[in-house]
């Protein structure tokens, strides 16, 4: 009877045995990646879809393949990435659809011409030989000026009040005004601008007053 046992044992240990080998060597048996990376068996890579973008991985909605333990303990929990299973890469390919923003429409920038050029020149002298700029200075005796005005805050001043801008070089300023009074300051205009009638050259009017 004692015999009879032993031998039942060994051949339900054989069978298991054998079951188990059958199951290794099987085509049927589970290989998924995330059975593995769950278990914590070692895996040579897993494929997995990136839900965001990663730097030196890919970008979302890309397939990359990753370590199981980097997509266990880092990617999984994060929700950075999903198992590379075909209702998850259709779930991502719709929200992709939805969530993508829309390319930038591509500008493109057309080169000013030479009568554009000359246009804005004659736009602007207009408004320059029409226009009085008006400063107020402090006076420090009788009508001289406590600080004098210099050509930075004229060309300053004419973009503020006339709304024109203008070069250093197109404001001939032998030296800065430094007392009350209307001055005409020459511009330097290209020579092709139609002077006004009565007028040898373009001025800008600056007016200063006594604060």
């Amino acid at each position: 009877m004692v015999y009879l046992k032993y031998g039942r044992s060994i051949l339900r240990q054989s069978k298991i045995l054998k079951d188990t080998a059958l199951f290794q060597n099987s085509d049927s048996v589970l290989h998924h990646p995330l059975f593995y990376a769950s278990q914590g068996v070692r895996y040579r890579k897993l494929e997995v879809i990136l839900t965001t973008s990663i730097d030196k991985l890919g970008k979302a909605g890309e397939t990359v393949k990753v370590a199981p333990g980097h997509f266990r303990n880092h990617l999984m929990p994060k929700l950075l990435a999903v198992p590379n299973i075909e209702k998850f890469a259709y779930l991502i390919s719709e929200q992709r659809k939805i969530y993508q923003p829309k390319e930038a429409e591509e500008v493109k920038v057309v080169p000013k011409t030479e009568e554009d050029t000359m246009k804005e020149y004659r736009t602007a002298a207009r408004r320059l030989e029409n226009a009085k700029l008006v400063l107020r200075r402090y006076i420090k005796i009788d009508t001289e000026l406590r600080s004098p005005v210099e050509k930075d805050e004229i060309i300053s001043e004419v973009a503020r009040q006339i709304g024109v801008r203008i070069e250093p070089e197109n404001l001939q300023l032998e030296s800065p005004l430094s007392s009350l009074g209307e001055f005409e300051v020459p511009l330097r205009l290209p020579k092709s601008l139609p002077l006004p009638e009565g007028k040898v050259n373009w001025t800008l009017t600056i007016k200063i007053r006594k604060k």
